[in-house]
């Protein structure tokens, strides 16, 4: 069973996410529009994070991905298919000690604007950030054996967290 293990955020996060996107984007270049780095450990104002670095890439047709898994396995990925979500391509590394998450979605699907404006919202808004970051020890601390407690955990501070960027981000629009 995978540990839930948080620590202070770092700037070598940036520095993987980079090496990593080149990677990607030379597998999925025919395919691929956009590519982000996401998640905790894309936003310094959370203060703590996994250490897994979450990567989003925006894609012409999510159906065509499949046909990549070889290569993205060269690279040391794992493809899970949708996992739990119709119409994404999730695709780990690291094994049980993950270092990367790979969220694939096609071009207009709604989760690319949450994620987007999740992570825009944190950075703009640093004391939500933070209590993010305090609620992600706590339930570290609570669950350090099981990742899927810790998961469940955050999810309604999350769920709420991405209304209000979603939110946040439509005024700013206006």
């Amino acid at each position: 069973m995978r540990k839930t293990e948080i620590v202070p955020w770092t700037e070598k996060w940036n520095e993987l996410y980079h090496i990593e996107s080149r990677k990607i984007a030379s597998v999925l270049e025919g395919e691929m529009i956009e590519i982000h780095h996401i998640g905790s450990t894309s936003v310094k104002q959370i203060g703590f994070a996994k250490p897994i670095v979450d990567i989003l890439v925006v894609v012409k047709d999510v159906n065509n991905l499949d046909t990549y898994n070889d290569q993205m396995e060269a690279f040391g990925y794992t493809p899970r298919g949708e996992n739990g979500i119709p119409k994404r391509r999730y695709l780990t590394k690291g094994g049980q000690q993950r270092t990367h998450h790979v969220h694939c979605h096609q071009i207009g699907d709604e989760r690319i604007d949450a994620h987007l404006s999740f992570k825009q919202y944190m950075i703009e808004h640093p004391n939500d950030a933070k209590s993010y970051g305090e609620l992600k020890q706590r339930l570290a601390a609570e669950f350090p054996n099981d990742v899927h407690l810790y998961q469940s955990g955050k999810e309604e501070f999350i769920d709420g967290l991405v209304r209000k960027a979603l939110e946040w981000v439509k005024n700013q629009e206006n």
